[in-house]
């Protein structure tokens, strides 16, 4: 018998704003809330943008003005909608019309003649070129003169082509959260968004620790493109052109395992399992793997599992965009054949496109055994029994497609027929697509899932793609898919991409349902999700997501109705703490976890015997087990 992980928690942040709670997912279905939820995600956005503040627990404006839900949705509404999802990159990042550059400027003298300036003495080079002559005119500056030339780098401007990305809400900075001094964006996000989905679980973090031993916590989260501001490897790299110092700080908070060690270090005080597990723009669904088969496996208890990235820097514009992979301005006038671009629908999966759109996210799911999750009465928002993980073979080019989506998908579709039967699958599941919007992935992904769907039976199958509305996260791609497929299970309602007018004529659909509006599926409710991800260098990965509904049918199978209702009544107080952290957060309290220098093991007290170790701080002691793996062999 396997352990089931189920998913107890969940939160973070992207460009829908908060996950928890489904606020991400009720951001990009929000034409077709009821009023009331409506207005509780936008008054929740309008405090994270600081539109509103909240005093005395209410709404105000800046004059203190008590605002209702309804005056926050009619004052501040359009407001909070064109400061969210994909859109024009915003001066906090960079002036995409006015980017920063450096020209070459070869500087000679008139007629081949020497020529001089005056600069600072601390400012010469080392060592001097020889055709230069040093005067001194005092004690700090000199005379230079130059008789053969030389070349200088001067700053200089210009417009990107490519000026759209998915980012956070205007207005939020996750470094304003806690104590962040010299954290690189995406390590920022990465402890907010990890806070979000502990918090979300509304059981105290001790309460968990001290049910499992201490080597029964793993933490897996990576960066596809590690950090690349300033404060880490962008810094690091540029300061040698840039004439600055290194600082001790860049090169370690670059390191792609750094998500990781910052929940571990100073959110969790895990001493469990850790890990970051890259797999390009695939890398949750791969860290996900290894979550999902450590529980399985029975080797860890509980899981904490994400991604923290935060690519929009003018760095990995330029490399994308040399590459012909992003959306640019031109190409969609092109598609829109007309000169006003709208950057919101830039992100075109499935339809005319140009090119995928930069997004930064960070999304942390917290996954349990089905055994502890009833034993701590958690709320369970889904359960992944499978992930799959297959390369493409031998290849020409490193970034095309290849094969290996074509196993992990039709691996997927076949586990949740073993699990659900196949008429679950023929008439209650939907894929969240890869849909990076890019004019290859449009063939490429919709012909392997048309034909996986055929191989197996499935008509009719529908399809969303969250990128539409929040871009390309890279490494957290597949999270923000998982975020919104949960979204769809809570509500029965499946995104349509509406960035896009119809689909494109050479997407293969005989067998697919692709819809630019919103699906209600109240009368025949979802049950399964299969979130398909790739990325380049041929990682490719599938995930099977079962809804709250089914796990509560099979944890009533295994455990019987009297340990179910026993669940069902602990689940109460848990699903209360929940609710009045998300009301909290709601009115900005986010309740940021940053344990920096504190609660640190004393290794002098840590106790050692042939059948334990006990470390203190934690509730249970690490048991060593009996290991007759090889015991045939010996």
């Amino acid at each position: 018998m396997s352990r089931l992980p189920v998913i107890v928690g969940f939160g973070g942040y992207n460009a829908a704003g908060r996950s928890s709670f489904h606020h991400g997912f009720r951001r990009t279905v929000i034409e077709s809330l009821p009023s009331a939820e409506r207005q509780e995600t936008l008054a929740g956005l309008a405090v994270l943008m600081k539109l509103v503040q909240v005093e005395n627990d209410q709404y105000v404006d800046a004059e203190g003005q008590v605002l209702s839900l309804a005056e926050i949705e009619s004052r501040f509404g359009q407001q909070i909608l064109d400061g969210t999802l994909v859109r024009r990159i915003e001066k906090r990042y960079l002036d995409v019309d006015a980017a920063h550059w450096q020209k070459n400027l070869t500087i000679t003298g008139e007629a081949g003649k020497p020529f001089s300036f005056i600069t600072l003495a601390k400012q010469l080079p080392e060592p001097l070129p020889t055709d230069w002559v040093i005067e001194n005119l005092n004690d700090t500056e000199v005379m230079v003169t130059v008789y053969d030339g030389c070349d200088i780098k001067v700053d200089s401007y210009r417009a990107l082509p490519v000026k759209s990305a998915g980012q956070l809400p205007s207005g939020f900075e996750p470094g304003e959260q806690y104590a962040s001094r010299f954290h690189p964006r995406g390590l920022q996000m990465t402890i907010v968004a990890a806070t979000d989905a502990l918090r979300s679980t509304g059981i105290a973090w001790e309460t968990i620790v001290n049910a499992v031993q201490p080597d029964e916590i793993a933490v897996f989260a990576s960066s596809a493109m590690s950090q690349l501001d300033e404060n880490s490897f962008g810094g690091l790299m540029q300061s040698r052109l840039k004439g600055n110092r290194v600082s001790a700080k860049q090169l370690a908070l670059g390191l792609n395992s750094m998500p990781a060690d910052f929940i571990n270090a100073y959110i969790l005080g895990s001493v469990g399992t850790t890990g970051a597990i890259s797999g390009a723009c695939a890398s949750f669904l791969y860290n996900l793997q290894k979550a999902t088969e450590m529980i399985t496996s029975g080797r860890a208890r509980v899981v904490l599992v994400g991604n923290g990235e935060a690519p929009i820097t003018q760095e990995c514009i330029e490399g994308y965009g040399a590459m012909g992979a992003l959306a640019t301005e031109e190409g969609l006038r092109s598609i829109e054949g007309k000169d006003d671009v709208d950057f919101r629908r830039a992100s075109r999966p499935f339809s005319q496109n140009c090119g995928f759109t930069l997004a930064e996210s960070s999304q942390f799911f917290m996954l349990m055994d089905d055994e502890l999750a009833m034993q701590l009465g958690a709320d369970i928002h889904g359960a992944v029994p499978d992930v799959f993980v297959n390369a493409d073979g031998f290849k020409k080019s490193i970034s095309a497609p290849g094969p290996g989506n074509y196993l992990t998908m039709s691996k997927s579709i076949h586990s949740a027929m073993q699990i659900l039967g196949e008429d679950a699958v023929k008439q209650r599941s939907f894929i969240h697509a890869h849909g990076s919007s890019t004019p290859a992935n449009r063939v490429t992904e919709s012909e392997l899932l048309d034909r996986v769907a055929e191989a197996f039976g499935v008509h009719d199958l529908p399809l969303t793609a969250v990128k539409a509305y929040v871009g390309h996260s890279l490494a957290s791609a597949s999270a923000d898919q998982l975020a919104s497929a949960l979204g769809t299970f809570k509500y029965q309602l499946l995104p349509g991409i509406k960035t896009i007018d119809a689909v494109a004529d050479d997407v293969f659909q005989k067998n697919l349902r692709i819809s630019t509006q919103d699906l209600n599926r109240a009368d025949n409710p979802l049950e399964v999700c299969f979130i398909n991800s790739k990325g380049f260098g041929g990682n490719n990965a599938s995930a099977v997501v079962l809804a709250p509904s089914v796990v509560e049918r099979m944890l009533r199978k295994r455990y019987g109705e009297t340990v179910f209702a026993d669940y069902l009544a602990r689940r109460e107080q848990t699903r209360s703490a929940a609710q009045a952290y998300d009301q909290r957060a709601l009115k900005g309290q986010l309740d940021i976890i940053y344990n920096f220098g504190q609660n640190m093991i004393d290794d002098s007290q840590i106790e050692i015997t042939p059948d334990q170790i006990r470390i203190p701080g934690f509730g249970q002691a690490l048991v060593f087990r009996k290991d007759d793996r090889f015991e045939d062999m010996i």
